[in-house]
């Protein structure tokens, strides 16, 4: 059987924790630590978050602070999406747990464990970049050492969720993001246009709660707050975001890859948009010239994917 060496780089986030419980219930991943960023709340409460997570279900895996604001020069102030994932960022849980004023290690951890570990580190980054893109400015060999990196980002030939022009995780810091874009490592990003069709109905999250056990009730039961706010849109679900992108760790086959050299605009009204240059496009690169070609997950099996999910976290 097949193991998979992970570090999480999350945002903790109603939907960074089903993606966290699938990682930890999964039988060939190897959850070898995780790292936070600002994102879904400040740095302190989402690494608070994450340790509240792993200390519920039991898992020892180290966690790491990282980045409390973005690389990219004169974003606008953070203003975190309270009205989607709370105030505490898990649907205001209950969280007997306070805010972690931890000093940032997560770009240090990342590169410890890629030169510790060569080619065999698969990162899952389903928050900004940031702690990725600072990782590679201190060591950039790292790149050459890395197994792949797969990220939750970007909406490449659908809207963004943030501005027409761009997702979240890739607007929140897109220097750092064009930095990532930019390594030698391979990345496949799985962005808006799969994840917007990866929506998990209340019925099937209720169902999870009740065939899962304590641990997927505790995700069910922090989802709710995330609920209404789909419900408010005309939704009657949530979308699994960072969980679609846990599953291509695992099950690469549920997903349509198109590959690419990648930019992301960090300045203008189309802030965080990323722009990717076709494999079968002919003609100059321009500012795509010299860069690596990158994979996104464009379309996918959205069903087959749920099904996986809930395969695993009822398991």
């Amino acid at each position: 059987m097949t193991s998979h060496k992970v570090i999480f780089d999350t945002d903790p986030g109603v939907d960074d924790a089903l993606a966290l419980y699938y990682l930890i219930r999964h039988p060939q991943i190897e959850l070898l630590g995780v790292t936070t960023v600002f994102g879904n709340a400040p740095v302190a409460v989402t690494t608070r978050n994450a340790r509240f997570l792993l200390e519920a279900w039991g898992h020892d895996a180290p966690v790491h602070a990282g980045a409390a604001g973005p690389l990219t020069p004169g974003m606008p102030g953070e203003d975190f999406p309270t009205h989607i994932h709370g105030e505490n960022g898990l649907g205001d849980h209950p969280i007997d747990m306070a805010p972690s004023e931890d000093p940032d290690t997560a770009a240090q951890f990342l590169i410890d464990q890629i030169r510790a570990h060569p080619g065999q580190i698969r990162i899952l980054a389903v928050g900004r970049m940031t702690n990725l893109a600072r990782a590679l400015q201190i060591a950039p060999e790292i790149a050459g050492l890395v197994r792949d990196v797969t990220l939750m980002g970007g909406a490449f030939r659908v809207p963004g969720n943030i501005t027409p022009a761009a997702e979240a995780n890739i607007w929140g810091d897109p220097l750092a993001a064009d930095i990532v874009f930019g390594a030698s490592w391979p990345v496949v990003a799985v962005p808006l246009d799969l994840t917007t069709r990866t929506f998990m109905d209340r019925a099937a999250l209720d169902d999870l709660g009740r065939r899962g056990g304590p641990g997927m009730q505790l995700v069910t039961d922090l989802s709710q707050g995330y609920v209404r706010f789909y419900q408010a849109a005309g939704y009657d679900g949530m979308l699994v975001h960072d969980a679609t992108a846990a599953v291509f760790l695992t099950d690469p086959d549920l997903f349509t890859l198109t590959s690419g050299e990648v930019r992301v605009l960090s300045e203008g009204i189309a802030l965080g948009l990323t722009l990717m240059n076709p494999e079968d496009r002919k003609g100059p690169l321009g500012a795509w010239e010299g860069r690596p070609r990158q994979r996104a997950t464009l379309d996918g099996q959205p069903q087959a994917i749920l099904d996986r999910i809930a395969q695993v976290c009822t398991a």
